[in-house]
């Protein structure tokens, strides 16, 4: 990784939730909220983007854990706000503490952690697992 990147270091994704975003099972909506799995979703893009500056022309960052709590929902039209901190860093693997806000308060928090890799490494592992 390029040098730069430090603890304390933090992104903020902005989003607002749409229908294809809500809870759904099987295309069937469950709860017309933003879902876990957008939430997830947008933890890992929020970190990814601290990320993506720092990597060398020959590393990609790939997801290697998340840990989410859910602990409100958001509705349609919402504005959300995804706050993503670095809080360790390695030359091989980074991670953040995101914090997930709406206008009435926290919604869900989490980690990510990221782990930087040789491109020509992911394509070998692509690679195996597909054949």
């Amino acid at each position: 990784m390029k040098a730069g990147l430090h603890i304390g270091k933090t992104k903020t994704l902005t989003i607002t939730v749409t229908n294809e975003m809500f809870a759904q099972f099987d295309g069937k909506v469950v709860h017309p909220v933003y879902s876990t799995a957008s939430m997830v979703y947008h933890m890992e893009w929020v970190s990814r983007q601290l990320l993506i500056p720092y990597l060398e022309d020959h590393e990609e960052g790939m997801g290697a854990a998340v840990s989410v709590q859910h602990v409100a929902p958001s509705g349609l039209g919402s504005t959300i706000n995804l706050t993503a901190t670095v809080s360790g860093i390695s030359t091989k693997e980074i991670t953040t503490e995101v914090y997930v806000e709406n206008a009435k308060g926290l919604i869900g928090k989490g980690k990510v952690k990221q782990v930087v890799l040789p491109k020509k490494l992911i394509q070998e592992k692509v690679r195996t697992t597909t054949t």
